[in-house]
Order: structure tokens, then C-alpha cells, then sequence
């Protein structure tokens, strides 16, 4: 018989187990350390996190953070999975039902997600669960060895690896609200994974690139908007790509209409690899 239940006396080890094969089909697969580091960075909480279990074996779950966003308690879904031979049985849909009067009970204000756009089957689940669009992202993945980034540092530009910026100093340059995974909280949650590139001119922050040399992510660049196409950002990314630690670089949950991220983006070549909603219930 499958019951479902808070994962909150569910070991990481049969969480991870539960993960790994709701996902075999994927493209990228998770390490245990990358899957950790993952949880870490998304602020994920096994109270507010639930699962299906058939005779004790986690068959299907929705893992979840907890934290503001926006100024509003928030849970946000890490992920979302159902092994294959489980599939069809409107699991996913059956834990999101069980998991609402936790979430109430908890104070949760809103519930957040992200989800791929080609994802149809998905979308229209979140919709009749009453989730609604709230913004659209692109995200680009890109090979190093096929990204443009000819530039010639000048003279009066300064490149420093520094320790992450009070969040006033992270705000003043970005064009748009970071999503959750991206935002200031997620950094400092998982700080030690993270390389902070500050870019001055005659000693004034004038950028700051965010990245993670082992995979490759840039959580956050930024400019100040005085000192745009003044080669910048190709400064610090040419810093960033002598630091990385991967043969590829990733930018996840950019705003769909970002003009400054889509236009520097292009001069380097990376075109948008998909696009994802982010999509949020009022609870």
C-alpha cells in the first residue's frame, strides 16, 4: 500500500537513493556531493519535504526550501521526482495535496518553482493546482572552448577576488530579481563553493561576478550601469574562465527580457540553450 508522509525521519542516504532513480533518464546525472551541495544552496528542509512510500521504499517525493523571497516566508521545490515504474499514478500530484496543509501549518506564505518550458504535461499540472507564471527565464550552457572572449583588460580597471558584498552592494548594478537558486541567500548558504569576482575603478566597485569553479555556474554579473561597454563584464569573465574548473560555463533563470545579460551573452557567442517559467501559489 503507498502512504505519504513528511520526510523528516527519512534518511539523506534513501533520499539520495530515491533521486537518483527518478532521474536515471536524464541527460546530468548528480554525485552524491553534488546532489548535497544542491540541497545546501536551495536551502532545502526535510519538514516541509514529502514523499510516496510503497512498504517503506521512497518511490516518489518533492524536496523543499524554506526562506524569504520577496519578503514572504516561502518554500521553493528543490525537486520534484517519481520512479519510472511509478509513473502515471499522479504521485506527484497526491504529495502537493498533502504537503498544502503542512505548508499552512508551518506559515508558508507562497510556494515557488521553476520548470522547463517544453515541459507541457508539467505546466499544466501546476496550473490546476492554481500556480501562475510569474516570470520567464532563459538559461545558456555553453562548451569554453566555442565562447568569444578576445578582450584586452585596460589599464585603469582593477580585478580582485574579494568576500561576498553586503546585499546593498550585490543590489546596486543587477537589472532583475535573482531567482531563488541565484539569489543572495542561496550564495551565502553555500559561500565556500563560491568565487566572487569584483571588478574596481579608482578604488570604486564597477562589478561583481558570482560563480562556482567546480560546475561552471554563474549565479550573478552585474554592472554598474556608468560603466557599461567599457569591457567589464569580458574582464571579469575572462578571470572567471582562468579559475573554472569545468570545459563549460552555465547561466541559469536569466530574465527572459534582460537586454544587458541577452546582448553580452551574444557578443560571446552563447545563444539561449531553453527557457523555464518560474511559477508561484499563494498559500
Amino acid at each position: 500500500m503507498i502512504e505519504i508522509e513528511s520526510l523528516l525521519e527519512t534518511s539523506s542516504d534513501d533520499i539520495y537513493t530515491a533521486f537518483s532513480e527518478a532521474f536515471i533518464d536524464y541527460d546530468v546525472q548528480l554525485d552524491r556531493e553534488g546532489f548535497d551541495k544542491m540541497l545546501k544552496r536551495r536551502g532545502f528542509r526535510k519538514e516541509i519535504s514529502f514523499g510516496a512510500f510503497d512498504d517503506g521504499r521512497l518511490i516518489a517525493f518533492t524536496l523543499n526550501g524554506l526562506g524569504l523571497y520577496n519578503g514572504k516566508k516561502t518554500a521553493y521545490d528543490t525537486g520534484t521526482g517519481t520512479i519510472k515504474e511509478y509513473r502515471g499514478k499522479g504521485l506527484a500530484k497526491s504529495i502537493f495535496e498533502y504537503s498544502l496543509p503542512e505548508m499552512k501549518k508551518a506559515k508558508v506564505e507562497q510556494y515557488l518553482l521553476e520548470v522547463l518550458q517544453h515541459n507541457e504535461k508539467a505546466i499544466s499540472v501546476y496550473k490546476k493546482l492554481g500556480f501562475v507564471v510569474t516570470r520567464e527565464f532563459n538559461y545558456f550552457v555553453k562548451p569554453i572552448s566555442e565562447i568569444v572572449n578576445e578582450v584586452n583588460i585596460r589599464a585603469d580597471l582593477a580585478l580582485h577576488i574579494v568576500d561576498l558584498p553586503e546585499d546593498n552592494m550585490l543590489d546596486s548594478f543587477i537589472d532583475f530579481t535573482p531567482s531563488w537558486q541565484n539569489n543572495n541567500n542561496a550564495i551565502r548558504r553555500s559561500i565556500h563553493d563560491f568565487k566572487v569576482i569584483c571588478a574596481s575603478h579608482i578604488y570604486q566597485v564597477i562589478g561583481i561576478l558570482i560563480f562556482e569553479p567546480k560546475t561552471g555556474d554563474i549565479t550573478q554579473i552585474s554592472v554598474d550601469k556608468k560603466f557599461r561597454r567599457y569591457g567589464v563584464a569580458s574582464a571579469m569573465l575572462r578571470k572567471m574562465l582562468e579559475m573554472n574548473e569545468t570545459d563549460s560555463i552555465k547561466l541559469i533563470n536569466s530574465e527572459l527580457n534582460c537586454e544587458s545579460i541577452n546582448g553580452f551573452m551574444k557578443s560571446k557567442g552563447i545563444e539561449p540553450t531553453g527557457k523555464q517559467f518560474e511559477m508561484k501559489l499563494e498559500i
